[in-house]
């Protein structure tokens, strides 16, 4: 059975949702979700970095630059609509079209987006049928609802809310998000979909996801691999009624924080409903003398899939570690590397650590969650990435997935 690991019963002013079953998937699971925004609204995004994109990465990225405002975001999961031919973009069309006729809104003013399996024909037909139901399930507490709609091998559905004072004014954020597997930096088989009443420019708006998103998002990975349909798109209502938020104050800095931290909440709890995944695993890089160095350090060994493996198997074999570390494509001194796992020292001046006995190190590595930390000891720049372990129940996933 399904779980839920959501902000039950929250709310973003301005903002309406919805999520229903129109038969993409079997037995009556959702599989179809939108997000109304009852006024015009802005709206960023950002995308995979994958060459093949779905044509809703497309049409995203199109309506984007030529739009100004927004009303709606629907999403469909159990199908990614990705090579598909000419037939992709016209599916897309469809939806639009049928949807905008029911919103009272104009096609161009519609975000669409897709997950599921490539290759196969979208049946628009039945997302076109359920429109209608769709639009009336909306409502201002249905976070839940959407959630669920886009899930496809996720085993728990994932949303946040948060709220703080500008001034004299409440400002909320919300969002979900979805995505088990093909988790890589640079957008991964994920989808997040944020709202907020704030009042700030486009531009603004668009800086801000992607300073959040580059702490966040982009630093997750389960296995590696990068899709086709990724993004994360935000809208903002101004429904707050605050003074628009410019660039580089201290109103923006607390803004991007704040949208961090959703971002960061979601994040890991995408790497936490990793596919078959029994460990959180963070990776902490420190004292490097690029912030470069640190990052590739850390995704190298986050990457892993070795030391995935060993952290499944509650091996302490930091052999695997320092190897990920030394073929990062950085400069290493390995006689200044230290490396510590959930604080015992495992590594110090180029030899194993002295007291660090098997049996004690393997209880440690019970713990579900794992923090991996690699002191360069060669500058003042440091990173992290987090991940999970890697175990056979990903491999029967994935061996699965379209049978």
């Amino acid at each position: 059975m399904k779980k839920t690991n959501v902000s039950r019963g929250f709310r973003v002013p301005g903002f309406t949702t919805a999520g229903i079953s129109c038969g993409i998937k079997a037995d009556k699971q959702k599989d179809l979700a939108l997000i109304f925004s009852e006024g015009p609204a802005i709206a960023a995004g950002v995308f995979t970095t994958n060459k093949v994109v779905s044509p809703t990465v497309t049409w995203c990225r199109n309506k984007l630059k030529s739009s100004k405002t927004f009303r709606a975001i629907v999403v469909n999961s159990g199908n990614a609509n990705a090579c598909t031919g000419p037939r992709g973009m016209e599916d897309c069309k469809s939806v639009a079209a049928r949807l905008s006729q029911e919103l009272e809104v104009t096609p161009k003013e519609i975000l669409i987006a897709s997950t599921g399996i490539i290759g196969v024909p979208l049946p628009s037909g039945k997302i076109v049928k359920a429109i209608p139901t769709l639009s009336k399930e909306l409502s201002a507490t249905g976070w839940t609802h959407s959630a669920e709609a886009i899930m496809t091998t996720d085993l728990v559905a994932k949303s946040k809310s948060l709220s703080y004072k500008m001034g004299k004014h409440k400002i909320t954020l919300g969002g979900i998000s979805k995505g088990s597997g093909m988790i890589h930096p640079n957008m991964a088989t994920m989808l997040a979909f944020i709202a907020t009443d704030a009042a700030i420019d486009t531009k603004i708006l668009h800086r801000a996801l992607k300073e959040a998103n580059e702490k966040t998002f982009n630093r997750i990975t389960v296995d590696g691999d990068t899709s086709t349909n990724d993004m994360a798109l935000i809208f903002a209502s101004g429904k707050a009624g605050n003074k628009t938020i410019p660039a580089g104050s201290p109103a923006y800095r607390t803004f991007v924080g704040k949208l961090t931290d959703l971002c960061l909440d979601l994040a890991h709890k995408i790497v936490l409903d990793g596919e078959g995944a029994t460990k959180f695993v963070t990776i902490r890089v420190q004292g490097a003398k690029l912030k470069t160095h640190a990052h590739r350090i850390a995704q190298s060994v986050a990457t892993s899939s070795l030391v995935k493996t060993a952290l499944f198997g509650q091996d302490p074999n930091w052999g695997r570690i320092i190897a990920a570390v030394g073929y990062a494509g950085v400069p290493v001194n390995p006689d200044k590397v230290e490396i510590l796992l959930n604080g015992s020292l495992l590594f110090k001046n180029g030899v194993p650590a002295s007291g660090a006995s098997q049996p004690a190190l393997r209880k440690k590595m019970k713990s579900k969650n794992i923090v991996i930390a690699i002191e360069l000891n060669s500058g003042r720049y440091s990173d992290k990435v987090y991940t999970c372990d890697l175990s056979y129940d990903y491999v029967r996933i994935n061996a699965e997935y379209t049978t």
